[in-house]
């Protein structure tokens, strides 16, 4: 692991991916699981002393930085990715699976980036090739939705950029650090939106529930775990107790639940869950305590292991019956038992149900706004974490809801190792929480929690909070059934802005360029050129006939007639571009005495 040491993890990837093309199908799938298992072990060996540094334009790039906080994220990031190939050993889509391949090593490209050039490049390379994860399903749908994503993203990449082109300019520094980024306050906002817009904080959240639906059953998998955790692990690094983080974090939260409760669409009931659970994350990260950071880094390890699960289970779903609406699925229960437990499993996890790893992670985060007495957010939090059951109802809508007759085949043995191994460490986390303690940042303030008897025995009063909480969320969830009874629905939330705005924005821009084009038509076309073609044309011809006029009049001795009828000859000749050799020679003439003439002049 010598060599492995010392190449940045982003690589193995980005550049196996590439590789992999050339391959065929099964091939190219052992080779996509070899790569994040082999990307696992490499980032397990890094020392937190490894960097790779590069000089560029004065600056000196650090292109490979490891911290415990940058191991966490690299860890969970090759893992989500081991089991997401596991899941898709079907897929045959080359493009996709280089597509992931390259986002995925952009993602650990941004998480191991110690400067702000490095960490740039690799964020725009995440926009790029997670589009083609969107645009793979091929359909109308989808390839609207990879216009809007991308164009989002752009846009937000470049406010990043913005922000650090000032960072550099005002600290001449390309350090990706704290200090560097807060030194200018306008680098400061800039920068901090840059990275919310990818963090679907709200209102730039639109983006989200918009494009992952609508991405293939894989793709869906796959972006759920990497953009939105890049942006918490870059606020984590930047912007640790930015108070405002803390009401957008609550904010976020709460809207997630919201719209889960309007939304028809397992996948986008998915999507919305994604905004709720990284409203914790950037709640911490505005708490900014040891406790918090660390619970923040927990919460996010959790999340992309128990959402891709849920996205798992669903997608076996979608792959067997081809439909992802609550009003379409029920009884799925009898054909397929396998799929339901892993959906239950995962719904547990995100509910934090104690024994699961979501409860060793979401308390840290809560605890730590208590400790830190903010009560408003820990309300905010606490009904949040409330509503979070809305999400552990996706196995009841899609497995238990109304029998729809439908009998599909249990889901492939391929997506059922890639579930149970996330399963697995659902389960093997929320009873060992000390295994994931141990690699987070400022592990010191978790050496009491991590073990099971302070999570569970010692700490026996949380759990029992937790659970009364989740039975009372059980309880109004079946008491309001009736209300909450799933129907065809068009949710558009603050997308309804972005939508309207640019239709009124695009038919202003329309109306003010058509009228600029009309009076340009108007002016330039329709007159001022053909006024120039005709002084091109009559000027020229008139000059001609008043010198050669007494020229006729003296050498022919033609009458008033013949010298007008020549001079109707000459004008004609004019407009059609024909004349005689002898005028032609008149004219070189003229044109080089005139040369001559003004060549004295000037000289």
């Amino acid at each position: 692991m010598g060599l492995l040491n010392t190449i940045p993890p982003a690589l193995l990837l980005i550049v196996g991916a590439f590789a992999l093309l050339v391959l065929p199908a099964t091939a190219r799938k052992v080779g996509a699981i070899a790569l994040a298992a082999i990307g696992f072990f490499a980032i397990r060996d890094l020392s937190e002393d490894a960097e790779l540094e590069l000089d560029f334009l004065g600056h000196t790039l650090q292109l490979f930085r490891v911290d415990s906080t940058s191991k966490a994220f690299g860890y969970i990031f090759t893992l989500s990715a081991f089991g997401a190939f596991i899941f898709s050993w079907s897929e045959r889509c080359r493009l996709q699976n280089t597509a992931a391949l390259v986002y995925i090593g952009s993602a650990l490209g941004v998480v191991f980036a110690g400067d702000m050039i490095s960490w740039y490049l690799f964020w725009e390379m995440m926009a790029i090739s997670s589009t083609f994860l969107v645009l793979a399903r091929n359909t109308e749908t989808s390839r609207l939705a990879a216009q809007r994503y991308i164009l989002v993203h752009l846009a937000g990449g470049l406010v990043l950029l913005a922000g650090i082109l000032l960072a550099i300019h005002e600290t001449n520094s390309v350090a990706f650090t704290q200090e560097v980024i807060q030194q200018n306050t306008t680098a400061k906002w800039l920068i901090l939106i840059g990275i919310l817009i990818n963090a679907a904080a709200v209102p730039f959240s639109s983006w989200l529930p918009d494009a992952y639906p609508e991405s293939t059953v894989f793709g869906g998998i796959v972006l759920s775990a990497y953009t939105t955790k890049t942006a918490v692990y870059t606020l984590v690094r930047g912007f640790p107790g930015e108070e405002i983080l803390i009401p957008i974090g609550c904010v976020m939260a709460i809207y997630g639940i919201i719209y889960a409760l309007l939304e028809n669409d397992v996948r986008r009931i998915l999507a919305y869950s994604i905004v709720n659970q990284i409203g914790f994350m950037v709640c911490g990260v505005g708490v900014g305590t040891k406790l918090a950071i660390a619970g923040v880094v927990a919460h996010a390890f959790c999340h992309i292991i128990y959402k891709a699960l849920l996205w798992m289970s669903i997608g076996a779903v979608l792959h067997r019956t081809g439909k992802s609406k609550c009003t379409e699925l029920g009884g799925l229960y009898k054909s397929m038992p396998i799929t339901m437990m892993m959906a239950i499993i995962g719904a547990l996890s995100i509910s934090a149900v104690p024994l699961t790893c979501g409860f060793v992670s979401k308390t840290l985060i809560t605890a730590a706004t208590e400790q830190q007495h903010y009560l408003w957010a820990w309300y905010a939090l606490e009904v949040a974490s409330a509503g979070v059951f809305v999400y552990a109802c996706i196995p009841f809508y899609t497995f238990f809801n109304v029998d729809r007759g439908l009998r599909p085949k249990e889901a492939p043995r391929a997506m059922i190792a890639g579930m149970a191994l996330m399963a697995f460490l659902c389960i093997y986390l929320g009873l060992n929480p000390g295994h994931l303690y141990k690699n987070l940042p400022h592990g010191d303030v978790l050496a009491e929690k991590a073990s099971f008897y302070y999570t569970y025995i010692k700490s026996f009063d949380k759990v029992v909070t937790v659970l009364q909480m989740l039975l009372f969320s059980a309880l109004m969830f079946f008491i309001l059934l009736p209300i909450l009874k799933r129907t065809p629905t068009l949710s558009i939330d603050f997308d309804w802005f972005y939508r309207k705005g640019a239709k009124l924005f695009y038919d202003a821009m329309d109306k003010a360029f058509n009228s600029l084009n009309k009076a340009a038509e108007r002016l330039v076309i329709k007159t001022f050129l053909p006024a120039l073609a005709q002084f091109v044309i009559v000027a020229p011809a008139t000059l001609t006939v008043m010198l050669l006029r007494p020229v006729w009049r003296e050498s022919l001795d033609a009458d008033e007639k013949s010298i007008q009828k020549r001079e109707q000859e000459l004008i004609a000749r004019f407009s059609s571009g024909t004349f005689p050799v002898a005028y032609s020679a008149i004219f070189v003439l003229i044109f080089i005495g005139l040369l001559v003439l003004i060549g004295r002049v000037t000289g």
